[in-house]
């Protein structure tokens, strides 16, 4: 009989960092053997729900904006692809309704599939309900770094989640650091914690084709050496005000956006972006899509003032492009190493808070941002090391933490 894992994500699936990687698992997963189920939150009205390749009996989504959950899915960051509850923003009536709905949805999924392991993720509050509902089951809680931040954003509810977290028997995380976040927050002795890093698809980034700019296939394409990539969210935490305000001083220069936003700052990007000549919208991309875009683009920027390993850089790089982003831990700690000079960091200004600027930091940070994008686009394309990051690697490692001894399971 092959081992049974639930996956639990309390927000949608496919379009953010978690969602990709929860695809990706599930489909290697699949591979290697295991039954699998899965949990996700999502709009009510929303399209039908995939994860995975998983046949629609086998995904199990929590519904928002109806009468028991009469407000948005809340995001693990404030700004989200799509509408979203901020968890700040949340009444006490409202939590009440959250942690109810997902408590009875937990339970019922776990009665009905009885898994042999929960890998779930986020540290945040579905998370610490888990082992009061399942006891005696083996969790392993992925750390993504969006649940620390909003312990920082909403101090009211820190507690509560370290609470229920502490108590999981695996914590995989993507950096050291989170690792030693986590043995502060949580209490987490440093034997439950993993770090895993983070994993793109190779069959589907690559540079095969790198240039086609005719859309035959074949890579004689000239392309567009003046093209620059942003992939993420219409944020300002993203630094997306910053890069367009560097775009002002690369006139020469094409932008192409891949992503999307809601609520009123999402608007007034989207508003600013219309209006620039510059600025090509395309919205939300699948990866093959945006696989494409990538072999198309001469550099991809990501200019955030908060990450955790941004695989998007990782996934550019191995569609041959360079790329330009702020000089964040994870950055210069985990991918620096593996892209070498493909990578061009730009110093991050002062902070005022985990993810915003001091105001009078930002301007200058714009300007160093367009000398580094001018400086990325005139270098010649350099050698990476990205074996690291192909999943293949990644689920090896994530399957010797679900297989170990503590846990005695097998595909």
């Amino acid at each position: 009989m092959h081992a049974r894992i639930l996956h639990v994500l309390s927000q949608r699936p496919g379009q953010t960092g978690s969602g990709v990687i929860l695809d990706t698992l599930v489909r290697h997963a699949a591979e290697a053997g295991y039954e699998q189920c899965v949990v996700v939150g999502i709009p009510a009205d929303g399209a039908s729900c995939s994860v995975g390749g998983l046949s629609e009996d086998a995904v199990h989504p929590l519904l928002f904006g109806t009468a028991a959950l009469p407000f948005p899915v809340p995001g693990m960051s404030d700004v989200m692809p799509y509408p979203s509850s901020v968890w700040s923003d949340l009444s006490s009536e409202q939590l009440a309704c959250y942690r109810r709905a997902w408590r009875e949805h937990l339970a019922e999924v776990l009665a009905g599939f009885r898994p042999d392991l929960i890998h779930a993720h986020h540290i945040w509050l579905m998370s610490s309900m888990l082992r009061e509902l399942a006891p005696d089951t083996p969790i392993v809680l992925q750390c993504h770094g969006t649940g620390l931040r909003q312990m920082e954003l909403c101090p009211g509810l820190a507690d509560e989640v370290r609470r229920g977290c502490a108590h999981a028997d695996r914590f995989q995380v993507l950096r050291k650091d989170h690792g030693e976040l986590l043995e502060r927050e949580l209490g987490v002795e440093r034997k439950r914690i993993h770090i895993v890093p983070a994993g793109y698809r190779e069959d589907v980034f690559h540079s095969n084709g790198r240039g086609d700019a005719d859309g035959d296939g074949d890579g004689d394409g000239d392309g567009d050496e003046r093209t620059l990539l942003y992939v993420g969210k219409y944020s300002a935490a993203k630094g997306l005000p910053e890069l367009l305000d560097a775009m002002e001083e690369l006139p020469e220069v094409a932008l192409h956006v891949a992503g999307d936003g809601a609520g009123t700052e999402a608007e007034a990007l989207r508003s600013r972006m219309k209006a620039m000549a510059s600025v090509t919208m395309h919205g939300q991309l699948d990866q093959p899509a945006l696989a494409d875009l990538m072999r198309r683009s001469a550099v991809c920027v990501l200019p955030s003032y908060y990450e955790g390993v941004p695989l998007v850089l990782v996934e550019a790089a191995a569609c041959g492009c360079k790329v330009v982003a702020t000089a964040l831990p994870g950055v210069k700690n985990e991918l620096a190493p593996r892209l070498g000079d493909s990578l061009t960091m730009v110093e991050p200004p002062p902070m005022t808070g985990i993810d915003t600027p001091s105001p009078e930091g930002r301007r200058p940070f714009a300007r160093q941002l367009a000398r580094s994008l001018r400086k990325s686009l005139d270098a010649q394309p350099a050698h990476t090391d990205l074996e690291p990051f192909g999943w293949r690697r990644v689920f090896t490692e994530v399957e010797r933490m679900w297989t170990g001894s503590q846990f005695s399971i097998t595909p």
